[in-house]
């Protein structure tokens, strides 16, 4: 779990079967940590979204077995 350095305290109108939901995907014990931690994987996956915006997807990547036999030979 990701260490928090301050928060906001705030009272919003959450949606019952939304907030059931991410605590089922998420299997947070309580509805601030399905919150907190729902919050955090959406600007996560802006986060790569931007990245891959910005310096485009690595098909060119060298794949698990590329790897392996590079190991191999060295």
């Amino acid at each position: 779990m990701t260490r928090y350095t301050g928060s906001m305290k705030t009272t919003i109108d959450i949606p019952e079967e939304e907030l059931r939901e991410a605590i089922r995907h998420t299997g947070a014990r309580t509805k601030r940590e399905a919150v907190v931690t729902a919050l955090a994987e959406f600007n996560r996956r802006r986060r790569l979204a931007k990245l891959v915006e910005r310096f485009g997807t690595f098909e060119h990547f060298l794949s698990h077995d590329d790897l392996q036999r590079l190991r191999n030979e060295a």
